[in-house]
């Protein structure tokens, strides 16, 4: 008989595998066939891997396994959105590796869950409320942002003026994934207007839906990101 700790290790080859399995669809159709409280610390995990591919997946494995959850179980799917507040705390003793791009996928992806926490998710990017000052935090949570904003983009309107800044960064990623957030209000006609870094030509690496590949920000500022297929993926 298997103890609780050989069939958590299971459970996480299991999911290992199905995250970098080439048909990104039928994972995500997979993953919701695995009660949601063992799936959740699994995924947790894989946020601080070592290969980009794997972590970003499990940002979108835990989008799906918590909207799945919160239609039967809301509560427990509060509490996960919590744990990953927590961990983007001081207090939590780490620094939250995926957590603001893990919420921007849930609530991108659930109304319920949006309407209770896009609010937070947006105070991440606000100096005078929760912001956060870790670079590389930063990268995550203006994908989180721009992940709501294509998603449900009036929930994400009140971080426009927060995010603008980071159009102007020295870092290419800050800088894409702001444009591409900017995109979500230009493309309905509103004022997300980013036509200064529609010749820039600087590479970033850029997520959506299973994909990971390289783009330029010019690319992300005039809303033609090329399929994201990459032949290098498994």
């Amino acid at each position: 008989m298997l103890t609780q700790a050989a069939t958590h290790r299971t459970l996480k080859a299991r999911m290992r595998d199905l995250l970098l399995d080439a048909d990104f669809d039928q994972t995500m159709v997979a993953l919701t066939t695995i009660p949601a409280r063992r799936a959740v610390n699994p995924l947790f995990s894989f946020f601080c891997s070592d290969i980009p591919l794997l972590r970003w997946r499990a940002v979108s494995g835990m989008g799906v396994v918590v909207s799945h959850l919160a239609d039967t179980e809301m509560e427990s799917a509060r509490v996960v959105l919590r744990r990953l507040m927590w961990t983007l705390n001081d207090e939590s003793g780490g620094i939250g590796w995926g957590a603001p791009e893990a919420m921007g996928e849930i609530t991108a992806r659930h109304a319920a869950l949006a309407a209770e926490f896009a609010r937070i998710l947006v105070s991440y990017i606000r100096p005078d409320a929760n912001f956060l000052e870790h670079p590389l935090l930063q990268r995550g949570l203006l994908w989180g942002l721009g992940r709501l904003a294509h998603g449900r983009m009036e929930l994400a309107r009140e971080a426009m003026p927060f995010v603008r800044p980071f159009l102007g960064s020295a870092d290419a990623c800050h800088r894409g994934h702001a444009a591409w957030f900017m995109r979500a209000f230009a493309s309905a006609g509103g004022d997300g207007d980013v036509t200064a870094l529609n010749r820039d030509m600087a590479l970033f690496p850029f997520y959506l839906e299973g994909h990971l590949r390289e783009v330029t920000v010019a690319e992300a500022s005039l809303g033609k990101l090329p399929p994201l297929g990459n032949e290098n993926e498994p």
